[in-house]
């Protein structure tokens, strides 16, 4: 049953305010504000909610370091995405025709900034976290990674390259963030990096749901294999290559912190939760 209400608050949230963000994607200033409200608001009802239904801090989303978390997590992923662009312009499948939107830039900051939280929330803070406590990293990873590519198959423009790109690059990557850091601020802070990235700045499709409008105006053209086709770079080969590379780092890092999980080993993560790392 807490589990129920956990899934049920969260979820509600997201759904909500990403159907009022996108209702106002056009406006920019709405947008930002808009998405804005639903990552704190996302925040506060996750962390009221499973302090109430498990009885402990909600280390997860503590106070203390969030904000270098953030920071950290934002800059690896718009250093990350910025690699695989390079990577596809060097072999003369991105061009850019001139300068796109400030101001398209700037809503997509809070379309991006309520879709990162909602989603990390939803994905890692309740979906890994849960499974590991039965099962482990590893199986927790899995099977997050593989729901979070499935979710991006009801996007417009969706393909099942794209799905397993994802559930590669995005689900493994974002989840052994969290196992290494133990900490949901570094997977939110590199979700909007890379999305942002992708959308506010490099001008390109973020999974399948169409153009959008950041500071470049730019398109790719070319294998569908190095570009991702209409669902977007995030189904490049380069993508999956560079996610996985980080995905590794991250799973050696939660190794050397000793925060991989054996499986049906509650105790050691409850341990876990008390660190805040």
């Amino acid at each position: 049953m807490k589990l129920v209400w956990q899934i049920l608050a969260v979820v509600a949230v997201g759904a909500v305010g990403g159907q009022v963000v996108t209702a106002v994607q056009d406006n920019p200033w709405l947008s930002l504000l808009l998405g804005g409200l639903t990552a704190v608001l996302s925040v506060f009802v996750y962390r009221w909610v499973v302090g109430r239904t498990e009885g402990r801090p909600v280390t997860e989303l503590a106070r203390e370091g969030a904000r270098g978390a953030l920071y950290r997590g934002t800059v690896i992923g718009v250093v990350m995405f910025g690699c695989v662009i390079a990577n596809i312009a060097f072999l003369g499948d991105y061009d850019v025709h001139g300068f796109g939107s400030l101001t398209g830039a700037i809503g997509l900051v809070g379309f991006m900034a309520g879709a990162a939280v909602t989603e990390e929330l939803m994905f890692r803070g309740l979906l890994f976290r849960l499974v590991e406590r039965r099962l482990g990293t590893y199986a927790a990873l899995t099977l997050s990674s593989v729901l979070f590519g499935a979710a991006h198959l009801f996007n417009e423009h969706a393909t099942l390259l794209g799905a397993v790109a994802i559930a590669i690059e995005a689900g493994g990557m974002l989840g052994a963030a969290y196992a290494a850091t133990r900490t949901l601020w570094l997977p939110i802070g590199l979700h909007f990096g890379w999305n942002f990235a992708e959308s506010g700045i490099f001008g390109t499709e973020v999974s399948g749901n169409g153009a959008t409008h950041g500071l470049l105006d730019a398109s790719t053209s070319g294998s569908t294999l190095i570009t991702g086709g209409e669902f977007g770079p995030e189904a490049s080969l380069y993508s999956m290559l560079f996610g996985a590379l980080v995905t590794i780092a991250f799973l050696m890092l939660a190794r050397r912190r000793g925060h991989l999980v054996p499986r049906r080993r509650a105790e050691r993560v409850a341990a876990l939760a008390t660190l805040g790392r």
